[in-house]
């Protein structure tokens, strides 16, 4: 019987004591799902979108397990190994293991790259309960006999299907050969792509699986749409709806995502310029300026952060009331990571894209990818009604059916109104795995985070 309140399941007293200071009562349905089996010992196979919860899932078991059966660490060791795609999401794991697991006695590091490798390395050296870790760095350390994953627990693999996306699967591969076969693996992904499924029958033993419908997670709190606009026209719509969103009462802040670093700085620079202060984030910039954007964004100092997709997960701020994305994500699975930066912790929001017409098989494929045309905004003045003909021409293979617009919200007010076509299928459309500095070159291999 699936628990349908926290105090309900079989957590350690320290760990009830803190749910109830953080006034946590009702599980999401990731957690009541999946706690109850990590708690069993079962292994996992788990799909569920970002912002439902799952961090919570597999740190409560975890830090059960370290209260409930306490043993002496050996130098450089670690009983929990959790593998993030990133730098953003390894800091917000380790933090909400630092969050659920103060009142449990436990050592905790984080291995990243971006930063000085000394104090990792020393972190190491008396060894920890959990350690939180991007794949590049901890193959660094361990290479350099800095890190030991022969006495490794419970292994959490987060995020797989970015961790494949960033081109990580060889390192992936290569840290799992390294760990003890007699352990408890986890295994997160939002998608699960026959390349994912394959990878976890690879790492896990008769896991328990867990799929959370992606339809109740996310669209259901998050009010999305489409703007059809020439791309000259991006730039003043996007300060309209910055305009709305200044004049809200809650939810002022925005995430504006771009395609590349050099967008990213561009952008953010003329929104300074035009009486918006904005800051962007990229994989160029150090994990101090990231740092510092990021909190800086968390107070409202600049209530505008321009970001590549190394920011779609692992940003958790419940208070981001707009998702714009300024171009389209030229990887459909994408997009459900992107807008799910708002709406977070059972909140409202709103993500507006913007589909020019070099972008419309991109659009195409996300529809496909979230199996519903994304609702049309055309309440502007820089409406391209041909751009969005065309689009509902391909989608629906050249029939003429009739799409209608949705016309609410005008600058981030007024009602919302309904939208969206009739539902077409298509062919698959080749992708374009743009880079950071060409929209036309293939991708290579990841850079390590």
């Amino acid at each position: 019987m699936t628990p349908t309140e926290f105090e309900a399941l079989p957590l350690a007293a320290p760990l009830q004591r803190v749910l109830r200071e953080l006034n946590y009562n009702t599980p999401s349905p990731v957690q009541a799902q999946a706690i109850p089996l990590l708690l069993l010992g079962r292994d996992l196979l788990g799909c569920a979108q970002t912002g439902t919860g799952k961090t919570a899932s597999f740190a409560l078991p975890i830090l059960h397990a370290i209260h409930e059966r306490p043993r002496q660490i050996r130098p450089r060791t670690c009983r929990t190994l959790v593998l993030a795609p990133t730098r953003e999401l390894a800091g917000q794991v380790g933090k909400s293991f630092s969050t659920y697991g103060q009142h449990v006695r436990f050592k905790q590091t984080l291995i990243y790259g971006g930063v000085g490798q000394n104090p990792q390395v020393s972190a190491m050296r008396g060894g920890v309960d959990v350690l939180v870790a991007t794949p590049g760095r901890l193959l660094d350390l361990i290479d350099q006999r800095a890190v030991d994953l022969s006495e490794v627990e419970f292994f959490v693999l987060d995020e797989v299907d970015r961790m494949l996306d960033m081109g990580f699967a060889r390192d992936v591969k290569r840290i799992v050969s390294l760990l003890p076969p007699n352990r408890q693996s986890l295994f997160f992904s939002a998608t699960l792509a026959p390349n994912i499924v394959e990878l976890a029958q690879t790492i896990l033993r008769n896991p328990a699986r867990v799929t959370i419908d992606p339809g109740t997670t996310t669209a259901e709190r998050i009010e999305h749409q489409v703007c059809f606009v020439d791309r000259d026209n991006k730039r003043p719509l996007l300060e309209q709806l910055l305009r709305g969103q200044a004049a809200a009462t809650s939810g002022k802040l925005t995430i504006v995502f771009s395609r590349t670093k050099h967008g990213a700085n561009k952008l953010a620079k003329s929104l300074c310029e035009a009486g918006f202060p904005a800051d962007a984030i990229h994989g160029n910039k150090s994990q101090a300026q990231r740092e510092k954007a990021l909190e800086k964004f968390k107070k409202g100092l600049t209530p505008v952060l321009v970001a590549t997709d190394v920011a779609a997960r692992g940003v958790d701020v419940k208070d981001v009331g707009l998702v714009v994305n300024f171009d389209l994500p030229n990887e459909p699975e994408a997009y459900v990571h992107r807008i799910g930066r708002t709406g977070r912790a059972g909140a409202e929001g709103r993500a507006v894209s913007f589909c020019a017409e070099d972008e419309r098989e991109f659009l195409r494929e996300i529809e496909k990818v979230i199996k519903m045309p994304v609702p049309r905004w055309d309440d502007h003045a820089w409406h391209d009604e041909s751009l969005a003909d065309r689009h509902l021409r391909m989608r629906t293979g050249g029939g003429m059916v009739q799409g209608g617009g949705n016309r609410g919200r005008q600058g981030g007010g007024g009602n919302r109104g309904g939208g969206g076509g009739n539902r077409g299928g298509n062919g698959g459309a080749g992708r374009d795995y743009s880079n950071a500095s060409g929209r036309n070159n293939r991708r290579g291999p990841a850079s390590r985070a």
